[in-house]
């Protein structure tokens, strides 16, 4: 995600055009984009250790985005509930 003093022109046209689309109550709009990682074997805290530095120095640029590393089940990534 761009970092909040960064000008989101994209999300702004978003939150513009929400209302003429009959969407009311939203405040605020941030565009970014999102990476979806697929590892072998655990994810345990040196994989999850080794997926931040990658995010920190090769996907995100640090100088005006923001980033979080969160592991989600295969199951939620699906859309399925058990």
């Amino acid at each position: 995600m761009l970092k909040p003093e960064i000008l989101d022109p994209q999300g702004q046209a978003v939150q513009r055009a929400l209302p003429r689309l009959g969407f009311e109550g939203i405040s605020d709009v941030r565009q970014g984009k999102r990476f979806e990682l697929e590892v072998d074997g655990p994810v345990d805290e040196a994989a999850l250790a080794r997926i931040h530095d990658l995010a920190e120095s090769f996907l995100a640029n640090t100088v005006i985005e923001d980033f979080t590393v969160k592991v989600e089940s295969e199951d939620v990534v699906a859309g399925a509930a058990k």
